[in-house]
């Protein structure tokens, strides 16, 4: 299975806002949603993503005044970012070697969905199961 696969299954919509909406403002899309991260867009273009494990941070840093400053001085500013034909191997490597649980897939410069751990962890297990189906099949019916 690959990203566009996924993106088809789950919906392209992206939770983004704009780099100068306030950390507290942030935590509130991200719970609204019941999301892990939101994506940080200005002009059309990725400026960063900002994870809870972020807002968590920027708390313990800098106290509860943190919640008063922009995203922007709290957010991941190097973002990994997948294409629709990564598959799913590519993928979960990707989000091992970098240590992200959610990465932006864009297409032509175009922010075109996010894909977080949890989808392609429920997608391999799809996979195991239809493997795993396919071999009964072929062993009960030769």
């Amino acid at each position: 299975m690959n990203v566009r696969q996924m993106i088809e299954e789950k919906g392209s919509a992206v939770v983004t806002c704009a780099p100068d909406i306030s950390l507290k403002e942030a935590a509130v899309s991200l719970a609204q949603h019941r999301i892990g991260a939101v994506v940080i867009v200005e002009n059309e273009r990725i400026q960063g993503i900002l994870s809870e494990r972020d807002i968590v941070s920027a708390v313990a840093s800098h106290g509860i005044g943190a919640l008063d400053r922009p995203a922007a001085s709290f957010m991941t500013r190097r973002v990994i970012t997948c294409r629709l034909d990564h598959n799913t191997d590519e993928l979960m490597e990707m989000m091992t070697n970098e240590r992200f649980r959610h990465v932006p897939v864009e297409e032509d410069g175009r922010l075109v969905g996010i894909v977080s751990i949890g989808d392609v962890v429920k997608r391999r297990i799809a996979e195991v199961q239809r493997e795993a189906e396919s071999i009964r099949e072929y062993v009960m019916h030769g």
